[in-house]
């Protein structure tokens, strides 16, 4: 922390499902009518919404009222401006903290878990009930940080895409997808469901499934080790396509090079967000690999 310079804490939370269908219904009546059409009761997912605003009102009691503070929506993430210093505490699902990653360049992330009933918390480590004394923890640097790895693509273009879980490569109305991939001096023509490369921190979830679907003997990697794990989707042989390149490893100084035949529904996203997409289209080239940032956790 800078001499003389108050922290300040970036406090990141995203809308409940309670207020989502307030904001797609109107009113809490209009959402309760809707859902009892469904057979769907509101009380379920209202309890969840006040159990997160009560951590929320914990979480900003905590921060000392002599710091700097920044109350900041998800979709607001892309236009903000983070400090070097800055502390930033994710309040919510696990997939928040993903979200937050990819604009930082290693400022610390407290994740802080409002709902542990509902919140698996992989990276919402921590109770909204710890955050005073972590919250002094974390400003003292009192408190142990990981460097999780991150994956990044790189297209042709000059366009960079960063993920904390996983990159998606495919067609985005999910048809087959159609490119060439090329690893070191080894190369193949596929036709698949698309592809992914993903990290230790995503190999709790996609890759896990994936990697239990083939069977693959290889481990996959750990949160903070700078490997790489990808897969190939559904691979489709044919005359003009194989299957002999479909999982493996990337370490350090490894890509995986993905060239595009696909026409203009040709797409890459990281960490499951479609809305997040960079277009793929036909003759594009994609260079996977590590990304030089870190998600520095506490």
């Amino acid at each position: 922390m800078a001499l003389g310079k108050l922290p300040r804490v970036v406090l990141v939370t995203r809308p409940t499902d309670y207020q989502a269908l307030l904001m797609a219904h109107g009113t809490r009546e209009q959402a309760r009518f809707i859902l009892n059409g469904h057979g769907q009761n509101l009380d379920e997912v209202e309890a969840q919404h006040l159990r997160t605003e009560q951590a929320l009102a914990s979480v900003l009691r905590a921060i000392p009222l002599t710091w700097r503070r920044v109350l900041l929506d998800r979709a607001d993430l892309p236009a903000f401006v983070f400090e070097p210093e800055d502390l930033v505490v994710a309040l919510g699902q696990d997939g928040l903290v993903a979200n937050v990653a990819k604009y930082l360049e290693g400022q610390r992330v407290l994740g802080l878990n409002p709902d542990p009933e509902r919140v698996d918390g992989l990276l919402v480590k921590h109770p909204a009930e710890a955050a005073p004394d972590l919250l002094q923890d974390a400003v003292a640097g009192r408190v142990p940080v990981e460097a999780r790895t991150m994956v990044e693509a790189r297209l042709d273009d000059g366009q960079r895409l960063l993920a904390l879980n996983e990159i998606f490569v495919g067609h985005s109305s999910h048809q087959s997808a159609r490119y060439r991939l090329r690893l070191g001096d080894r190369e193949e023509r596929q036709s698949s469901s698309g592809l992914i490369v993903a990290t230790g921190t995503g190999s709790t979830g996609w890759a896990r499934s994936i990697h239990q679907a083939h069977h693959s003997a290889f481990t996959l990697p750990k949160p903070t080790v700078p490997t790489l794990a990808y897969f190939v989707r559904e691979a489709f042989p044919s005359r003009a396509t194989g299957t002999s390149l479909t999982e493996g490893i990337l370490g350090p100084g490894q890509t995986l090079v993905v060239v595009s035949e696909m026409n203009d529904l040709g797409t890459l996203f990281g960490d499951g967000i479609e809305a997040d997409r960079v277009a793929f289209p036909w003759g594009s080239l994609a260079t996977l690999g590590l990304a030089q940032e870190r998600l520095n956790l506490i």
